[in-house]
């Protein structure tokens, strides 16, 4: 990874600016993956012990779409109210808020961290994209949070109540089981929207191409939905699609990611 064989993209080492800095050993290498996982965790560590004080204001943000759509049904539904099925979980759900909040609240420095780790293996040129990339990781990360709290999960959580209440049940719903399917949500879409991040990478290192990626349209597409059909359980298509579509808009964006960040032939 510290090497010129190892660098992102295919050139001559000898190239003007694209001289790769000085080797690592393999001892080198593992104190330096050690250095950054030890800031990695701690910074979420902190993160979420800030998050910990902030958990009841976060609880009740992160409530809304599903109070919503209780509210909907005040006949069949009288308490909007989760409900708590033992002793300690309330605090589970406030330690996984916290968890998952210090998570996001870390992501600036986890992605820059997983970047300066690469970063002694690059060519000078390449390190130019170390700003860049950083912030538009940053930013797909927190966007895809968004698009799961904002617009995926509302309407997850109004098909399966919709579900119950029309078959004639009483949604009593367990604080620590909704938290926790709402809280895979988000990390799910932010994970997808990483996409573009991944084809640079890739694109970079010549293992990804833009004429590869249209090639494979139809087969993306059909993994597409398959990924979107996991990350949302609902069996109806649109809810599916909510999550397809905006996938289908990454990999688009991957392609024109790739066409312009690929090593060009000589």
């Amino acid at each position: 990874m510290s090497t010129a064989d190892t660098s992102m993209g295919n050139g001559d080492a000898a190239a003007p600016g694209k001289e790769p800095l000085a080797e690592m050993s393999l001892i080198d290498h593992l104190t330096e993956l050690r250095y950054r996982m030890f800031v990695s965790v701690g910074s979420i560590i902190v993160a979420a012990i800030i998050c910990w004080f902030l958990s009841e204001q976060i609880y009740n943000i992160l409530v809304q779409p599903v109070t919503r759509v209780l509210e909907a049904y005040p006949d069949e539904i009288p308490d909007a109210r989760l409900a708590i099925l033992s002793l300690t979980e309330a605090f589970v759900v406030y330690l996984k808020i916290a968890a998952t909040a210090g998570l996001f609240l870390a992501s600036p420095i986890l992605l820059a961290q997983m970047w300066l780790f690469i970063d002694p293996g690059l060519y000078r040129k390449e390190r130019l994209y170390a700003l860049p990339v950083i912030l538009a990781s940053v930013i797909f990360f927190l966007a895809g949070g968004a698009f799961g709290y904002l617009v995926l999960f509302p309407v997850m959580a109004g098909f399966f109540i919709n579900l119950g209440v029309s078959g004639n049940m009483l949604p009593l719903l367990s604080a620590n089981a909704l938290f926790g399917f709402l809280l895979r949500t988000l990390l799910g879409c932010a994970i997808v929207f990483e996409w573009p991040v991944v084809v640079f990478f890739l694109a970079r290192m010549g293992i990804l191409t833009a004429r590869t990626m249209l090639r494979g349209f139809r087969y993306a597409v059909l993994a597409i939905f398959v990924i979107a059909a996991v990350v949302t359980p609902t069996p109806d298509m649109a809810t599916q699609t909510i999550l397809a579509a905006p996938m289908l808009g990454l990999y688009a964006l991957g392609i024109l990611i790739a066409w312009v960040v690929q090593p060009r032939k000589k």
